[in-house]
């Protein structure tokens, strides 16, 4: 659902993004584990689009996008930034300032490993951050 309601909102914003947005193929994993958490149980869907926002911007600076199609890679940097502050935004707008705070550490962390080769260890930070959002595992 959080996928489809962010592809939804990426279309009709009418940005440059928006020509580019494609219907998503597979089921969103990060979103619903933070979902599912305690600290997300007033806000599930909420929580699922902050993840599932920042998941597809780390998709477009570092993979394959779940979302957009034929953009050039100039545009795929520029929509995972925005799509990163989106998601932060949102969570901000919930009052979570210790989960934005772990939002923030995953980006940076996740931008300080593939700099440094150890892309190997960004699923592991993934999880553990996820859950922590979620309230499954302490901040």
């Amino acid at each position: 659902m959080a996928l489809e309601l962010l592809a939804a909102q990426l279309r009709d914003e009418d940005t440059p993004i928006s020509a580019h947005v494609v219907e998503p193929s597979e089921e969103p994993v990060y979103g619903p584990l933070a979902a599912a958490g305690p600290r997300a149980a007033t806000a599930p869907t909420e929580y699922s689009l902050v993840i599932e926002s920042v998941r597809e911007g780390y998709l477009l600076h570092y993979g394959e996008s779940r979302l957009l199609a034929g953009h050039d890679p100039d545009l795929a940097l520029l929509a995972g930034d925005y799509l990163y502050a989106l998601g932060i935004e949102r969570l901000a707008a919930l009052g979570d300032t210790e989960a934005v705070h772990v939002l923030a550490d995953l980006i940076s962390r996740c931008a300080q490993l593939h700099a440094e080769s150890r892309v190997d260890e960004v699923p592991a930070l993934w999880q553990e951050s996820v859950a922590a959002i979620g309230g499954t595992n302490p901040l």
